[in-house]
């Protein structure tokens, strides 16, 4: 195979030739990982000769990394964390909205899907990439869902309640992506569609503002 890059001198073809890297690689690294990816089958999925990442993105790490990027500014740019809830919104209706954009993302039938796919196995085997995603991305959003919920507790937004109030709220978003397999199994009557998304994020809300409100209630020192 001649693995000699023609890559002219029209821009159009090279963002072109770019574009259908992108693609490919989200979805070969989504169906997967990182690890077992190959720049072979990126490259033969995307129609371009094996020259073509090293040419656009340096490397695999690098196309990774850029992968992952472009696929989460699709994903926030599309669902907002906070949807259209206004800035001095309460704090329970923000994590309303917190909770719906968290598994609109996640149930969206389109690319995004992607996304969460790739996340789901970047918390299970990081990679370098993952730093600067927590950076650009994941550090800002916990730590607005961190202020709203001290806000609910009505306590320090260091207090270890609300971090751990947190934990459980983001937990129950990803159980029903990371378990669908086996929740489809165990009751094929229940819906993991984008469909199903709406009531599954009433109930996640009303159940964690409840356990919240209780929480609250019997851990807050007698004044």
């Amino acid at each position: 195979m001649n693995l000699k890059l023609k890559t002219g001198s029209d821009p159009a073809l090279r963002d072109e030739t770019r574009r259908r890297l992108l693609e490919a690689a989200g979805a070969v690294f989504a169906e997967a990982g990182f690890r077992h990816a190959t720049v072979r089958e990126i490259c033969h999925r995307a129609g371009a000769n094996l020259a073509a990442v090293n040419y656009h993105f340096g490397d695999k790490e690098s196309l990774y990394a850029e992968v992952l990027r472009e696929s989460q500014r699709a994903a926030f740019e599309k669902y907002p964390p906070l949807l259209a809830v206004a800035a001095d919104a309460p704090p329970e209706e923000k994590l309303r909205a917190f909770v719906r954009s968290f598994l609109l993302r996640l149930f969206d039938d389109g690319p995004i899907t992607r996304f969460g796919r790739i996340m789901s196995r970047e918390m299970v085997e990081p990679t370098a990439a993952l730093k600067g995603l927590l950076k650009e991305r994941i550090r800002p959003m916990a730590d607005d869902l961190l202020g709203f919920v001290a806000a609910i507790l009505d306590c320090p937004v260091n207090d270890k309640r609300v971090r751990h109030c947190c934990f459980s709220i983001v937990g129950q978003c990803v159980f029903f992506h990371h378990c669908r397999a086996m929740i489809s199994r165990l009751f094929p009557e229940q819906p993991l569609d984008a469909a199903a998304m709406e009531p599954l994020a009433e109930h996640i809300a009303r159940f964690s503002l409840a356990g919240i409100k209780d929480y609250a209630r019997k851990t807050s020192p007698r004044r």
